[in-house]
């Protein structure tokens, strides 16, 4: 009996059925994880991150790289792909930052898309914090080949539209939009000392490809490269005319 698991799911008031839905799992799963069955780690990290809680604290004796001792500080979930990532978790995400939002990305469509993501960054706009949004030109001549080869949401028609989604984003001062040009190795998120790092695999899409989230402890090395990585193309961005 995990009677941890079952307080937390108390104090989020979340029922078996609700964490199945969100999770795309089947209620008797959650039945037998609350009953004691440890959960595979992309369900470990998924319910941790839906609660709140740590990982390591709602199943200590759990095997795997993100309950290893030598797991960075920084590292705090793993999710083997992006579609993994529950919504709720870019709600929180984004829904947490006091002071900045970055957006680094071909397309980010499956964020443009999402209404209720747009109107929480247009209400955090509006809140004074800073969000800057740097997304590929789409008159860049890599634009098409990298549509085909690479990431199936970046095509240049795809980038107009996550284009013209985000500009109804914008209209508060705090929100800016710029076009790179630049090769990503790796989509990032940023919500304050927070981030969220899409990788990228040749030939696949980037919502199959892993994801994992950074706290930015100050004294680490990963949440540093990544922000350091976002500011350089930010800075060798245009601003969108």
């Amino acid at each position: 009996m995990n009677e941890l698991l079952r307080r937390f799911l108390l104090q989020a008031g979340l029922r078996e059925d609700d964490v199945a839905a969100r999770l795309g799992v089947d209620p008797k799963t959650v039945r037998r994880w609350l009953n004691g069955r440890v959960p595979y780690p992309h369900n470990r990290a998924a319910i941790a991150d839906l609660l709140g809680a740590e990982e390591a604290d709602l199943w200590p004796g759990a095997s795997g790289t993100l309950t290893a001792k030598i797991r960075p500080d920084e590292l705090s979930t793993v999710y083997p792909h992006r579609t993994g990532v529950p919504r709720e978790v870019w709600a929180r995400f984004f829904g947490s930052a006091r002071r900045e939002i970055g957006i680094l990305n071909y397309s980010a469509l499956f964020l443009a898309g999402d209404k209720g993501i747009l109107r929480l960054l247009a209400e955090k706009g509006r809140a004074g914090v800073i969000i800057r949004v740097a997304l590929e030109d789409p008159e860049s001549s890599d634009a098409d080949r990298r549509g085909e080869e690479e990431m199936g949401d970046a095509t240049p028609a795809k980038i107009r539209e996550a284009l013209t989604l985000f500009r109804s984003a914008a209209e508060p001062e705090n929100v800016e939009i710029r076009l790179h040009q630049a090769v990503l190795y790796n989509s990032i998120y940023r919500a304050d000392d927070q981030l969220i790092i899409n990788q990228h695999a040749y030939g696949v899409p980037a919502a199959q490809a892993p994801v994992f989230r950074l706290r930015d402890t100050g004294d680490g090395e990963m949440a540093a490269l990544y922000r350091d990585s976002f500011e350089y193309v930010w800075a060798n961005a245009l601003p969108l005319a």
